[in-house]
């Protein structure tokens, strides 16, 4: 019998930490461990940035709203556009993984103050 139970909205593309990402002040921060990507539209509309740790261990992950991360193309990498200390104070985590749904997407963008994705209209 096949399980018709809906699946989430958005889906996580990993990226193998091979995207650099720097803060406004020009100070390396991590990489992008992954894109959050919605399943219908196929536009990412977060991403997941990998902080800290040491040969794999010890990382955490820190969901970010696209409109505050901006591309440096010269550099080939991410700039976060908010201040390092408000990003780990943000939403994250370590071990397991939140279901990424509307609910914690929400959560993301008014922690951060930005406009929340709609993601039941893609």
């Amino acid at each position: 019998m096949a399980d018709d139970a809906p699946t989430q909205i958005l889906v996580q593309s990993n990226l193998g930490e091979t995207m650099k990402v720097d803060s406004r002040d020009g100070d390396h921060l991590g990489a992008v461990h992954a894109f959050m990507v919605h399943k219908a539209s196929g536009r990412a509309t977060h991403a997941v940035l990998s902080l800290g740790g040491f040969l794999g261990m010890g990382k955490s992950f820190y969901p970010l709203p696209f409109a505050l991360l901006q591309f440096d193309p010269v550099r080939d990498r991410y700039v976060v556009t908010i201040d390092r200390r408000l990003l780990e104070g943000g939403p994250s985590w370590a071990n397991n993984a939140p279901v990424f749904d509307q609910a914690y997407a929400d959560r993301v963008a008014s922690y951060y103050q930005v406009r929340g994705e709609n993601l039941a209209a893609e």
